[in-house]
């Protein structure tokens, strides 16, 4: 035994693994990676995303986790309902502020999550040479009554019960999320 802990994949990530790119998937799960996660404001669903990320990735010291806006004014703090639902769940965005999405932050990134088609064809537009790092949330989960690759619901105005909805979408998300990362970062 070389007293390093066995790293558990999910079967369908595991099933068709060599020892050599199991190797590999071991070294690319200690390489740096920096997810952001992208909605209109950042104030509701990518900081709510933020905290349950940062929340799943607290152990592991390979992930760093932010969080921005398409249309964010800067220095606004979380909605109370998303401090809430974050809290309920032991998770506090300490001195957490909004900002909007610039260049700079996206150099930082490397797997860059938005909540709705719209926000990702807004990327996609405003910076093009980032395109690569953009992907959907809902590619990664099943959101009930509408499927997979749904938009994340705008829980804005919509009350706590909203919140807890969307918390779960992001819970849901969030081991797809890692699994994609660790399986395609560095490639």
């Amino acid at each position: 035994m070389t007293g390093r802990m066995p790293i558990l994949l999910p079967n369908w990530l595991d099933s068709g693994l060599t020892d050599g790119l199991r190797q590999s998937t071991v070294a690319v799960m200690s390489a740096p990676k920096h997810v952001l996660f992208v909605c209109t404001g950042n104030t509701c669903r990518s900081p709510l995303a933020e905290g349950l990320f940062r929340k799943a990735v607290a152990a592991r010291g390979d992930f760093t986790v932010s969080s921005a806006g398409v249309a964010a004014s800067r220095g606004e703090s979380a909605s109370r309902d998303t401090a809430a639902v974050l809290k309920k769940r032991g998770l506090r965005l300490e001195q957490f502020a909004s900002r909007p999405v610039t260049a700079d932050v996206l150099d930082e990134a490397t797997h860059v999550f938005a909540m709705t088609q719209s926000h990702l064809n807004t990327l996609e537009s405003r910076f093009p040479q980032h395109a690569g790092k953009f992907y959907l949330v809902c590619e990664f989960a099943d959101i009930p009554g509408q499927g997979v690759g749904a938009d994340v619901p705008d829980p804005i105005g919509m009350g706590r019960a909203a919140y807890e909805e969307v918390a779960k979408v992001f819970e849901e998300a969030i081991p797809s999320l890692i699994a994609f990362i660790d399986q395609t970062w560095g490639k």
